[in-house]
């Protein structure tokens, strides 16, 4: 039963391992070392056939055209040895052995003569003194005839392998596994033959099978690492058959493939192939080796196969190929990324919001708002960067509104890294070669360990205040408050394991820094309830008082869905512009009564702004973009009834819809003029203090008398010099331009150093001036 459960009613395809001795050529060489280069002798064989005559018929029977090769074909000293007509060395010894079966002296003797006189005339077989001399494909090998007919005779005959297999002694018994036929007559066989019989039968078994060879190639007789003889090699290498085999693989082609298979594998660098090639799988081969521009005497096509010459032409298409996985793999990478971002941002918005929920308004535009992190464009600001110092990731940047003890403002850049909160500024040279120039400069640096909180309103205004352990606190205003704070915290606690406290109040007091002989002393920021989403401030002596209007409640979430606005690869957010402040009123955004803010630095983005909010009390938006405030001349209430009057006589007539055939003045005063029909803001209520700055405003004239304004004329460009690039130049640093030769460089300045400043590509940098020539 056990039997019959392990039969199987199908073939099963086997890997094969054949490790056989290889060539033999000693100083002496006997019977042993015959029978070893003879099986070697019938391998060879077996490897011309099934390699360079195969690879051969092969080019014949698909048509290619190729150069053929002479190679040595061994079968002749094979022939040599085994063959029986005529007889053959192996022939002649057992000959010898039957005749003299009796005899063990004088029977070499005897075997040489009878070699002399049966195969001498082959020219792979050579007579000498003691012995002889075969030609074999990897040498000439001389042997010993001393002991060749009695190792020949060397047999087991039938009677005694019965005998050992009648022994009670298992062990004794399975050494001797032969069955013996007892009804045979005739005298036992020799070893030659036997061993002939099983290489014939080992040949007929390879040659059903696909071969794949190893080559062992010994480089030394000690054993040893780094000794390598150059002669023990060659030789190796010859009798082994690797230059016959180099020789013809040189001659042919390096790769061949089916159609079909070839199609599969290179079938993604064409759109035309990939997924399925619909058509003659020929001609999808052509198609795919004219698509990638390899040259027609690299490939021929045959009758079912494509044949490939030389190793580089089949490297080119591997790498196109993985070239083409990675730029998919490149766009799955890019969906996930994308996917996770998305998931990060909400999970920081969600965090955002848990540290505001329930303490603070959140403005209108600001809840579902995505986190960008660097507002200041460090990639292209390598000088701003290296304030933060080495090796540090800056995880915030922007742009906020510092207050001094007078509550005046100046801009400073804010930077935010894992260990300090830093606060950057433009201050003015004044000695050296670069006196009256700005540069960046380090106004703040507080480590994050050292702070000892934030304080702020639970109004929805961007002021905060900045406190900080044993030192003066710093009041800022951000328009990215919450996306600053969520920061903060997370990198706070990763700093020094405890919560970062943040205050909530309407009445917050801090300390100011020490000037001169005077003390520091203490301001105060009051929070009352205003009108609008802009804050106004009042400045008086010590105490700050800022207004603005209610938000959204303290207990509002962001949504699932984001608002992005992509400018650029960023997000741009605008703030709403508010109206003008009266005098003595000092505007959050600079109004008048205040001291203009302080120039960004240079080369920097201008920082965005969240989207404007719309009041419930705002009109619907106008269908087509408004033209300019300052063109439209506004009318008077006397002349708004009466436009209303004529509308009413008219009837109830829809508005006509302008035709196409209108030209863009017609279009644009139709929508000036129904703009100014709906524009009902002159009869709101305006905000406190500001009546007669917006009743000058309705009541002044268009400039021009309403005419259209003259088309500007362009402006002149400036033709800046330019130079070419002499040599390829690879950017050694962030602030450096990387150009290939020929390029054309816009030059902006020279410098003494031989440091030059250009643009090319759109991108500003510096580079080596004994790299380019002026043009």
């Amino acid at each position: 039963s056990i039997n019959k459960a392990m039969q199987k009613n199908y073939e099963v395809v086997n890997v094969g391992i054949l490790d056989i001795y290889g060539f033999e050529i000693f100083a002496k060489n006997g019977f042993e070392q015959f029978c070893i280069n003879y099986v070697n002798e019938k391998l060879q064989q077996i490897f011309i056939e099934l390699t360079l005559k195969a690879e051969q018929e092969e080019y014949v029977q698909e048509g290619i055209k190729w150069t053929p090769i002479d190679y040595f074909n061994n079968k002749i000293v094979c022939d040599l040895i085994e063959s029986k007509n005529p007889p053959g060395v192996m022939c002649v010894l057992d000959d010898i052995c039957a005749t003299m079966h009796a005899v063990s002296e004088g029977a070499d003797d005897k075997l040489l003569g009878k070699l002399q006189n049966q195969v001498a005339t082959n020219k792979h077989y050579q007579g000498c003194s003691g012995g002889f001399i075969v030609h074999h494909y990897a040498g000439q090998v001389e042997y010993t005839a001393n002991g060749f007919c009695e190792r020949n005779r060397d047999v087991l005959f039938a009677d005694l392998v019965l005998l050992m297999q009648s022994s009670s002694n298992p062990f004794i018994v399975s050494l001797f596994p032969e069955v013996v036929d007892t009804a045979a007559k005739g005298r036992p066989t020799t070893a030659s033959s036997k061993i002939k019989t099983q290489a014939n039968k080992l040949v007929e078994t390879l040659m059903k099978c696909t071969p794949h060879y190893i080559r062992c190639i010994k480089p030394n007789e000690t054993k040893r690492a780094k000794d390598w003889e150059d002669v023990r090699v060659k030789h190796q290498v010859e009798y082994l058959g690797l230059k016959e085999n180099i020789r013809v693989r040189r001659a042919g082609f390096a790769f061949r493939r089916e159609f079909g298979k070839f199609i599969k594998r290179y079938a993604i660098l064409t759109p035309e192939t990939y997924p399925n090639w619909r058509g003659e799988p020929k001609q999808g081969v052509l198609h795919l080796l004219n698509t990638v521009n390899m040259d027609r005497d690299q490939f021929q096509l045959g009758q079912t196969k494509v044949f490939i010459k030389n190793p580089e032409s089949l490297f080119l298409l591997e790498e196109m190929r993985e070239r083409k996985f990675d730029g998919y793999a490149r766009v799955i990478q890019k969906v996930w990324r994308k996917h996770y971002a998305q998931k990060l941002y909400f999970k920081l918005r969600e965090e955002a919001c848990d540290i505001l929920h329930g303490k603070k308004e959140r403005r209108k535009n600001s809840l579902n708002r995505n986190f960008v992190g660097d507002y200041l464009g460090l990639d292209d600001n390598p000088e701003l960067r290296a304030l933060a110092g080495k090796r540090e990731r800056i995880e915030f940047a922007h742009t906020v509104n510092k207050f001094d003890r007078r509550f005046k403002s100046i801009k400073r850049d804010l930077l935010l890294t894992g260990k300090n909160l830093i606060l950057v500024g433009l201050e003015t040279i004044k000695k050296g070669p670069h006196k009256g120039t700005k540069q960046l400069v380090v106004k703040r640096n507080i480590p994050l360990d050292q702070i000892s909180g934030i304080s702020m309103s639970t109004m929805q205004d961007d002021y905060f205040i900045l406190n900080v352990q044993n030192d003066y606190g710093s009041l800022l205003e951000n328009v990215f408050k919450t996306e600053f704070l969520t920061v903060l915290s997370k990198k706070y606690k990763e700093r020094t394991g405890k919560e970062l406290y943040i205050q909530f109040s309407d009445s917050l007091d801090f300390n100011v820094k020490k000037e001169g002989w005077g003390g520091g002393g203490t301001r105060q920021v009051r929070f009352v309830r205003g009108v609008g989403d802009i804050a106004q401030l009042k400045p008086s002596s010590k105490v700050l008082t800022v207004s603005i209007g209610p938000g959204l409640p303290k207990d509002s979430r962001p949504g699932k869905k984001q608002i992005v606005n992509k400018v650029n690869g960023g997000v741009k957010q605008s703030r709403p512009v508010g109206p003008p402040a009266p005098q003595g009123v000092v505007s959050s955004r600079g109004g008048p009564g205040r001291s203009a803010p302080g120039r960004p630095a240079p080369g920097r983005p201008a920082p965005s702004q969240p989207p404007p909010s719309q009041s419930a009390s705002a009109p619907p938006p106008p269908t087509s973009l408004p033209p300019s405030r300052t063109a439209v001349k506004r009318q008077s209430s006397k002349d708004l009834q009466e436009n209303l009057l004529k509308a009413k006589h008219q009837g109830n007539h829809a508005p006509t819809l302008p035709k196409d055939s209108d030209s863009p003045a017609k279009r644009m005063a139709a929508a000036m003029k129904a703009n100014n029909n709906n524009n009902n803001n002159f009869m709101r209520p305006p905000d406190p203090g500001v009546a007669g700055a917006q009743r000058q405003s309705l009541l002044k004239p268009a400039p021009g008398g309403g005419r259209p304004r003259p088309t500007a004329k362009p402006k002149p460009s400036v033709q800046l010099p330019q130079c070419r690039c002499l040599y390829a130049y690879d950017a050694q640093d962030t602030d450096e331009l990387s150009f290939n030769e020929g390029d054309v460089i816009n030059l902006l300045s020279e410098d003494a150093s031989g440091w030059w400043k250009g643009k090319l590509r759109g991108r500003e940098g510096v580079f080596p001036a004994n790299y380019v020539q002026k043009i």
